[in-house]
C-alpha cells in the first residue's frame, strides 16, 4: 500500500488549511524578519567590520519599527487563519509525502548481490537547525532558506559521485588513499565541496525574503565546479576491526536513506523535499503535530513539528508517527517525537522490507529523556508488531537521529545506561560512559562556527583530526553539578559530545540475513551551514543462498 501525497483525506480540507495558513503567514513572516533583523550571527558581525559599515544601527532602528508595524497590521487577518486553520490539524495527518520518479541516479553498489550473496545500504543522519530565520539566529546560523537549498544541494552532490577507493599494498601504507592522494592530481584550491565566503550574485525571490543589506549575498555556497571526487584534503581513514573510518569533506557516495532532524521550517522542507526528490523519490517532511495536541485539549499547543525528515531511495510502505507527551518549557513548543517508517522494493526477493525509526529527544533534562527512550522502545515493537508480516524477510532495523545525550557526560548517565543501547548496536560505543578510540563529537560550538578553522569542509576536516583542535571546536562533555569535571580519563583521547547516533538492531531482522557496519564517515561538506556534524554509516546484509 503505498501513501498519498496530501496530509489532509481530501482536496477541500486541504484547501481550506492553505487558505488558513495563508492568513497566517504574513503575521508570520514579519514576525521572523524583526527578530532577524535584530539578532545579528558572528559571521555578519564579522563583515560589518571588515568592510567598516557603519550603518547597521540605522538598519537596525528603521528595520525593526517597519516589520513591527507590517506585524501589527496583519496581526488581525493572521487571526482570521488560525480560525480555519487551528481545528483542521485534527485530521491532519502528521506528515507530508512527497514522490516522483527518479530522474537522477547515484552509482549502484549492489549490482552484483547475485554473486556476493551481500547487499549494502547507506545511511545518513544529521540535524540541520532549519528554523525560522530569526530563530536559527540564536543559534548563530542563519538564512535558513538559502541554507536549506545549499545544503539539499551538498548532498546530492556528494552521493551521486562515483565510490572510488584504492588501496595500496606497501610497508609505508596507512590504509585507504583517496582519489585526492597523490596518485591522483590534485585540485585547484577551489576545490568542489569548499565553502566558500565570497560574493555571489545570484539571488532568487524566495531568497531575496531574506536579505538583510549588502552583505545578504555572501553565504556559504558550495563550489561545483571541479570534480566531485576530489578532496583538498585526503579523509582520514583507519579501521576498527572490518570497519572504515573516515573523516570526509564529502558526502558519502549512494547513501540509500538521508534521516534530518530540526528541519522545522515549512518552506526550507519543501526545498529540501524538491532538492532530493529527482535522486530519492519518496521524500516524508513537515512531520509532526500542531495546535492543541491531544486533539480537542488544551494541555499542549505545538507551535513547531517535530523536525523530522526522511529521503528513501525505497518505497515507503507504512509510516507512523508519534509525538513525546512529556515535554517541558520551550521544547513543549515543538512536537518532538518517533518517526517509525517501513521501506520495501529491494530485489532481493519479492518481500523484502526495512524498517527505520528516527527521532529527536529533548535537551536539559535527564530524567524526561529515559522516559522518552522507553516510550520510543515501545512505540518501535508495536509498530514492528503491526506491520511485519510473516512472509516478510527483514533485512535491517535501523534507529537513528540527535539523542541530545552523550556517551561521556557525567551529567548524561541515567540515559547512558538504557537498555536501548542492549537491543541496538552502536557502532561508536564501547559501553556506559565509554567511546572507542576513534568517536569524535558531533556538536559543535556554536561561537566559533565561522573561525578560519570551521569555516569549509577541509578546515572542519582537519580541526577534527586533530585532538588539540577538537577541544576548540567541540562541544565538551556536560559536568554534574557541583562536581569538577575530569575528562577525559587517563591514556583516553578528547572526544567531545557525540549527540548524534545511528544504531542498528540485528534480532529484528531474518534469521538468515546477517548485518555488520563496513564503513563509518563523519561529513564535514556543510561547514558554516549548521551547528552539527552530520554522519553515515553503511550496513552490510550477508545473505544466506540456502533460505534464499
Amino acid at each position: 500500500m503505498s501513501l498519498r501525497e496530501s496530509p489532509f483525506p481530501n482536496c477541500f480540507l486541504e484547501g481550506l488549511h492553505a487558505v488558513g495558513w495563508g492568513l497566517i503567514f504574513p503575521c508570520f513572516w514579519f514576525l521572523d524578519r524583526l527578530l532577524a533583523v535584530c539578532v545579528s550571527t558572528s559571521l555578519e558581525r564579522m563583515w560589518r567590520i571588515e568592510q567598516e559599515c557603519y550603518l547597521h544601527p540605522l538598519k537596525l532602528v528603521f528595520g525593526s519599527v517597519l516589520f513591527f508595524i507590517l506585524f501589527i497590521i496583519s496581526t488581525p487577518f493572521a487571526l482570521l487563519g488560525f480560525v480555519l486553520w487551528a481545528p483542521l490539524q485534527a485530521v491532519r495527518r502528521p506528515f507530508s509525502y512527497h514522490h516522483q520518479v527518479q530522474s537522477v541516479h547515484a552509482e549502484d553498489r549492489n549490482a552484483r548481490w547475485e554473486e556476493t550473496r551481500k547487499v549494502s545500504f547507506g545511511f545518513l543522519t544529521g540535524n540541520l537547525c532549519l528554523l525560522p530565520d530569526g530563530v536559527a539566529r540564536f543559534n548563530n546560523l542563519g538564512y535558513t532558506q538559502k541554507r536549506a537549498s545549499f545544503i539539499g544541494k551538498s548532498i546530492v552532490q556528494g552521493v551521486t559521485r562515483p565510490h572510488i577507493r584504492i588501496f595500496v599494498d606497501s610497508p609505508s601504507s596507512c590504509g585507504t588513499v583517496t582519489p585526492s592522494s597523490s596518485l591522483i592530481p590534485q585540485p585547484t584550491p577551489s576545490s568542489y565541496g569548499s565553502v566558500d565566503f565570497s560574493i555571489t550574485d545570484q539571488k532568487d525571490g524566495t531568497e531575496a525574503d531574506e536579505a538583510n543589506g549588502p552583505n545578504q549575498q555572501q553565504l556559504p555556497k558550495p563550489n561545483c565546479n571541479q570534480n566531485s571526487n576530489q578532496h583538498k584534503h585526503p579523509p582520514r581513514s583507519l579501521r576498527d576491526g572490518d570497519v572504515l573510518i573516515e573523516v570526509s569533506s564529502l558526502f558519502p557516495s549512494s547513501v540509500d536513506i538521508v534521516c534530518l532532524q530540526e528541519v522545522f521550517d515549512k518552506r526550507a522542507a519543501l526545498k529540501l523535499a524538491q532538492a532530493l526528490g529527482p535522486l530519492y523519490g519518496h521524500v516524508l517532511y513537515d512531520v509532526g503535530v500542531y495546535a492543541c495536541q491531544p486533539a480537542g485539549t488544551c494541555s499542549s499547543f505545538k507551535f513547531f513539528n517535530s523536525g523530522l525528515f526522511l529521503a528513501s531511495r525505497y518505497p515507503v510502505m507504512e509510516a507512523q508517527y508519534h509525538c513525546f507527551p512529556n515535554s517541558r518549557g520551550e521544547d513543549a513548543l515543538a512536537a518532538k517525537g518517533l518517526l517509525a517508517v517501513k521501506l520495501r522494493g529491494f530485489p532481493v526477493t519479492d518481500s523484502a522490507s526495512q524498517s527505520i525509526c528516527q527521532l529527536r529527544l529533548v535537551p536539559w533534562d535527564g530524567e524526561i529523556r529515559f522516559e522518552q527512550l522507553n516510550m520510543l522502545t515501545k512505540w518501535i515493537s508495536e509498530f514492528q508488531a503491526v506491520t511485519r508480516r510473516e512472509d516478510e524477510m527483514v533485512m535491517f532495523d535501523v534507529l537513528c537521529g540527535d539523542f541530545n545525550f552523550d556517551n561521556c557526560s557525567p551529567d548524561d548517565r541515567l540515559e547512558q545506561s538504557h537498555s536501548v543501547f542492549e537491543e541496538y548496536t552502536d557502532p561508536c560505543r564501547a559501553g556506559p560512559g565509554k567511546e572507542k578510540p576513534w568517536v569524535i563529537g558531533t556538536l559543535l560550538e556554536q561561537p566559533t562556527l565561522y573561525d578560519e578553522n570551521m569555516r569549509n569542509p577541509d578546515n572542519l576536516q582537519r580541526t577534527l583530526e586533530s585532538e588539540e583542535l577538537r577541544k576548540e571546536y567541540l562541544s565538551p562533555p556536560v559536568p554534574l553539578d557541583g562536581v569538577p569535571l575530569v575528562y577525559p580519563e587517563p591514556d583516553q583521547p578528547w572526544v567531545g559530545r557525540r549527540i548524534d547516533y545511528l544504531l542498528y538492531r540485528e534480532s529484528s531482522v531474518s534469521s538468515h540475513c546477517r548485518t555488520e557496519v563496513e564503513e563509518f564517515t563523519y561529513v564535514t561538506q556543510l561547514a558554516g551551514l549548521t551547528d552539527h556534524i552530520p554522519v553515515g554509516f553503511r550496513l552490510s546484509v550477508s545473505l544466506d543462498s540456502e533460505e534464499m
